[in-house]
């Protein structure tokens, strides 16, 4: 609201031009998210601690050495959530309908978290909200927002091949279901991973960080005709959208590290991942996304080998899923695991950035 009526006033103060610049308003939006969320964190942790009181906020299904955090409030996405809103309201084209798809998404899905993990405190229960339940919901807001766009013309439903140039897909209307499976999917790949201090938050800066620049350059028609990707008119707008992401996912993991003082809870996990899964659309990166979250797609298919082998066979392919908790038990120390699995992300995101010229 605030860089429109900059903006305006742009015309007779030529000092405020630059706020026109995408480049300045995603600096100026990062160090807003930072600083709201250093700010903000230690009275909003302390605000958690009182509501949620002794729930133990530790998952069932986790290594006992894990019931020694018993007493962390969970929850604490939601910091991340509003130091992400301050920068949104003040630097951002709120007019923009892939930046209100984008925080659409976003909010839906945190939503649906802060259900869920409503229900776990208040309840003293792990479970939350059934999961066929969750999933219908969370498709439901993805095919939503999808649609709306596809269908005033505001975004393609065309699938590009990374690493081929040339190589689209004209899917149609199918294309909707296909874009809600991406969102769906990446949301929930962020929220098996967040089981560790720090854990999740790593790789989601890092995939953040890269949709910076994949938007930016999908956004600039000289760029993404140099480079051969496809132009997304007004895709440039979400490049300090996904700053202030990276910002508040750094003020967060000044809280969250080991030891952790507070957890993302599914508020945050599932609104974060829901953001990356629709950058990955609104960017046209749909496939690059395995890549770039490889760390989430390995997470998550560690947890549905590990149900099929054990409900055919009888059998578990790992000591315990999602596969960080499978290393806790081969004997890793929890930040070695948390470091490593950072190191492998910093490397996908280098690869997938390498598609920008390659394909």
């Amino acid at each position: 609201m605030l860089y429109q009526w900059l903006h305006s006033l742009s015309d007779h103060y030529s000092a405020l031009n630059v706020f026109r610049y995408i480049t300045f308003r995603t600096f100026i939006s990062f160090f807003t998210a930072f600083l709201v969320c250093w700010w903000v964190g230690p009275s909003f942790i302390r605000q958690l601690k009182k509501k949620q009181g002794k729930a133990t906020n530790v998952r069932e299904d986790v290594p006992e050495r894990h019931l020694q955090k018993a007493g962390t409030p969970t929850m604490g996405g939601g910091l991340i959530l509003l130091s992400t809103l301050v920068p949104f309201l003040l630097w951002m084209d709120i007019s923009n309908a892939l930046v209100i798809g984008c925080m659409a998404v976003t909010l839906g899905f945190s939503a649906i978290g802060y259900i869920d993990d409503q229900n776990k405190v208040s309840k003293k229960n792990s479970k939350g909200i059934p999961g066929r339940v969750r999933l219908l919901a969370e498709f439901l807001i993805s095919a939503i927002v999808v649609y709306a766009l596809t269908s005033k013309g505001f975004l393609t439903t065309d699938l590009s091949i990374p690493f081929f140039k040339g190589i689209t897909f004209h899917l149609g209307l199918a294309y909707v279901f296909f874009a809600s499976l991406v969102i769906v999917g990446t949301a929930n790949a962020v929220n098996l991973t967040d089981g560790l201090d720090g854990l999740a938050i790593g790789p989601v800066i890092v995939c953040a960080g890269t949709f910076c620049l994949f938007a930016y350059v999908a956004g600039h028609s000289e760029i993404a005709s140099y480079l051969g990707i496809p132009f997304i008119r007004g895709a440039g707008e979400l490049t300090p959208m996904a700053a202030t992401i990276v910002a508040a996912g750094l003020g967060f993991l000044w809280f969250n590290s080991y030891p952790a003082q507070v957890f993302m809870g599914d508020v945050g996990s599932l609104g974060l991942g829901g953001f990356l899964g629709v950058m990955a659309v609104l960017t046209k990166n749909e496939l690059v996304m395995i890549l770039l979250g490889g760390v989430f797609v390995v997470e998550a298919v560690s947890v549905i080998t590990q149900v099929a082998s054990f409900k055919l066979t009888g059998k578990r392919i790992f000591r315990m899923a999602p596969i960080h908790h499978h290393f806790e038990l081969k004997g890793l120390d929890e930040t070695k695991i948390i470091v490593r699995f950072w190191i492998v992300s910093i490397l996908l995101a280098v690869l997938s950035l390498s598609t920008l010229k390659l394909r």
